[in-house]
């Protein structure tokens, strides 16, 4: 691919999001001679771009960094540029269905435009919460993308075994965390509630029986509010504390769910969701109707928007199925 694409009159797909899944749906679909639009904020908007390490990427016995993972992914998207347009940075807006397929709506290069498509795949991804310091979430960012602070327990927690950890969140979510945390064998684990209450939002059956397996396996509780972070040129996680303690660990372990699920697309298309808001698709990614539960035709969904365990084998798989289905049962 030279230069810079030319939006076409239509394509056989447009997929919405260029990470993993979106990347290997738009080259699955070359390889199978059908066009697609890609349309992808940029590859820094990818969960796993800061990502210094992963081990569980088949081929590469050493682990591989997400950044070098998804540029390897583009160069393969603009390798098939003749079957490709990859519109960077591009922001969707919206999709609707149109006689022909789907309309999706994208501001690019400071232009409004609408991607025709005959299929759509959904691979807009999720967004971590990330914690908060002083009203902004850059403080942490440095130990993030040095690895000192990890956000995926799949991805991650064997990276945890004999290291003591620090796990920032106050829910049940953050709870259930540590409890996984336990099961890759630490030196340690300390649940820090950054000044909120322990187990808010939980009900009463769920916060009885988190509490009592917190206090059985001997998890210390820290409630005082974070202010700040220190320690990186020692490679660890330092953090002070609003009434003025500090504490020191190996690893650090964000808790605190997802920011944004990208659900307003897929919920204006008629998507079916889970009760933790992922999109329900059926075994060849095609999304389900939250009015009769059956496929919606042409619509398909891959990545950690995707009902599913948020790993990237899982998603480069879903993405294929989709692409797949599409071209030997829809297209």
């Amino acid at each position: 691919m030279t230069g810079l694409p030319r939006l076409k009159d239509s394509y056989d797909f447009v997929i919405l999001g260029g990470g993993h899944a979106g990347l290997q749906a738009a080259v699955k679909a070359a390889l199978l001679r059908r066009t697609a639009a890609v349309i992808d904020r940029g590859p820094k908007y990818s969960r796993s771009y800061y990502a210094p390490k992963m081990a569980n990427i088949p081929g590469f016995p050493e682990g591989i960094s997400g950044h070098e993972l998804l540029d390897r992914q583009l160069a393969a998207a603009r390798g098939l540029g003749d079957w490709i347009d990859l519109f960077s940075p591009g922001v969707a807006l919206g999709a609707e269905r149109a006689d022909d397929g789907f309309r999706a709506s994208f501001d690019w290069l400071r232009q409004r435009l609408v991607a025709r498509g005959r299929a759509l795949v959904l691979a807009l991804g999720v967004v971590d919460r990330i914690p908060e310091v002083g009203g902004k979430i850059d403080p942490i960012f440095p130990w993030a993308n040095q690895a000192i602070v990890d956000f995926c327990i799949l991805c991650d927690g064997h990276d945890l075994a004999g290291r003591s950890v620090g796990v920032i969140g106050h829910d049940a979510f953050a709870a259930r965390t540590v409890l996984d945390v336990l099961a890759f064998a630490p030196s340690s684990v300390e649940l820090l509630t950054h000044g909120r209450p322990l187990l808010d939002g939980a009900d009463e059956t769920e916060r009885g029986q988190l509490a009592g397996e917190l206090a059985q396996r001997r998890v210390p509780i820290v409630p005082a509010e974070i202010v700040g972070f220190d320690e990186i040129r020692e490679h660890r996680f330092g953090v002070r504390f609003a009434d003025g303690s500090h504490r020191s660990y190996d690893r650090g372990f964000s808790a605190l769910g997802w920011y944004e699920r990208h659900a307003a697309v897929p919920r204006s298309l008629g998507a079916a969701f889970d009760a933790d808001g992922y999109v329900l698709t059926d075994d060849d990614s095609r999304v389900l109707s939250a009015g009769d539960g059956r496929p919606i035709p042409g619509l398909y969904c891959a990545g950690d928007l995707a009902h599913g365990w948020n790993q990237i084998p899982e998603a480069w798989a879903a993405a294929e199925r989709a692409v797949i289905h599409a071209w030997a049962d829809f297209l």
